[in-house]
């Protein structure tokens, strides 16, 4: 859709960018001009330029679309009683994964597709317009291959996670399987991705294995991202951190020394600032487990760049719901609305090296919602509530409620 675009009667603009009120960048009494897919213009809106189309916000906040920076969407096959027997007491260890890629490696393409695509508009009618996508429920060279061949049809940001775990006949052959993962399933994978990641945790990957995939990612010029201390402390925060991975994962479990690694990191991730390493919390899967969440308030007090990610999959957050997940980190992990919000969109943004989302300032993509609602605040208000009225991406209206 060609032409200029004026988006105006907004209630509360969230920019993330200098030249607004607070860490959200607030405006008020502001429109937002769109050109070529970029936002080309912000300011008062009685100085707002002519423009070919206008949108009225009637009223609603305008943020920044959510930055879902965590999320397996490439699966087959239900986990629902799963769910159901941890909600009885049954306790999660992550087994149940082998379950998927039994039904993932079974599926077409054209149903693994569908799962995506269905998925990929889910989220996208509830603010959502940059998500990652990565591999890991296919586990054999072909499987892992077609997965993010897949995925890359629905997202620039796809991740190869061939070590999410050993597969059941490679069991007893963990160094064999290690071994495929860094030759012929890298090789089939890395056209197909920007990252690279590994699950390092008890149960899947030692740090030695997963030192030895994530450098041979690395040498293939895949970034790094690391599933980290979900079910334990562990080394997967220190192992990400030494290798500069743009986002460790989960961190529910974290030591002092493992808050004050991420912390120096550093804090701000804009044009021009160094690479940080994010720390990514995903409380949907906490919610789905019945596990402790993670402390949000002690990583953001230490200094640490924080961002929010649904961790979407069949088996132990099975949400694509940026907004529920940022109720949650405001309730259960002590996050303020406005830290919640910029985790889900700037920090997002953060965790992909991105610096053309995740915000609204002049050249950034004009990816953006109006909320039927004045001020971010009601995000985390009002729970459950579908307050997303319309989502632009790319300066194409995408869906209105």
């Amino acid at each position: 859709m060609r032409g200029s675009l004026l988006v105006d009667n907004i209630g509360e603009l969230v920019t993330n960018s200098p030249g607004g009120d607070g860490p959200l960048g607030i405006r008020r009494d502001a429109a937002l001009l769109v050109e070529d897919g970029e936002v080309a213009w912000i300011g008062p809106a009685r100085d707002a330029p002519a423009a070919d189309r206008r949108i009225d916000a009637e009223g609603g906040a305008v943020l920044p679309g959510f930055v879902d920076s965590h999320a397996h969407l490439v699966f087959a096959g239900d986990r629902a009683a799963e769910f159901a027997a941890r909600m009885a007491g049954e306790p999660y260890t992550g087994g149940g994964i082998r379950t998927t890629v039994g039904a993932t490696r079974a599926a077409s393409d054209d149903e693994l597709r569908a799962t995506v695509r269905r998925l990929r508009g889910e989220a996208m009618r509830q603010g959502t317009t940059t998500i990652e996508i990565k591999s890991g429920y296919g586990l054999t060279v072909a499987d892992e291959a077609r997965s993010l061949r897949i995925a890359a049809e629905f997202t620039e940001d796809t991740t190869f996670l061939g070590a999410h775990v050993v597969p059941g006949e490679y069991a007893d052959r963990p160094d064999d399987y290690v071994g495929m993962v860094c030759g012929p399933m890298l090789a089939a994978a890395a056209p197909y991705a920007r990252w690279i990641d590994v699950f390092c945790e008890r149960g899947a990957f030692d740090v030695d294995h997963a030192r030895a995939i994530l450098a041979c990612g690395q040498a293939v010029g895949l970034g790094v991202r690391v599933h980290a201390n979900q079910l334990g402390p562990g080394p997967g925060v220190q192992l990400g951190v030494e290798l500069g991975a743009a986002s460790v994962d989960h961190c529910t479990h974290l030591t002092d020394a493992d808050v004050d690694a991420l912390a120096s990191t550093g804090t701000t991730w804009v044009s021009g600032f160094e690479p940080t390493t994010v720390a990514t919390l995903l409380p949907g899967a906490e919610f789905s487990t019945r596990s402790p969440y993670p402390d949000a308030r002690r990583l953001l007090d230490a200094g640490a760049t924080v961002a929010l990610a649904t961790d979407c999959n069949p088996g132990s957050s099975y949400t694509s719901s940026m907004p529920f997940c940022i109720a949650l980190a405001v309730r259960e992990m002590r996050m303020t609305p406005a830290e919640a919000v910029w985790a889900a969109t700037a920090g997002g943004a953060a965790a992909l090296r991105r610096t053309d989302v995740g915000r609204l300032a002049r050249g950034a993509r004009a990816d953006l919602m109006i909320l039927d609602a004045p001020s971010h605040l009601h995000l985390a208000y009002r729970p459950g509530v579908p307050l997303i009225r319309q989502v632009l991406h790319n300066g194409v209206p995408q869906c209105r409620q």
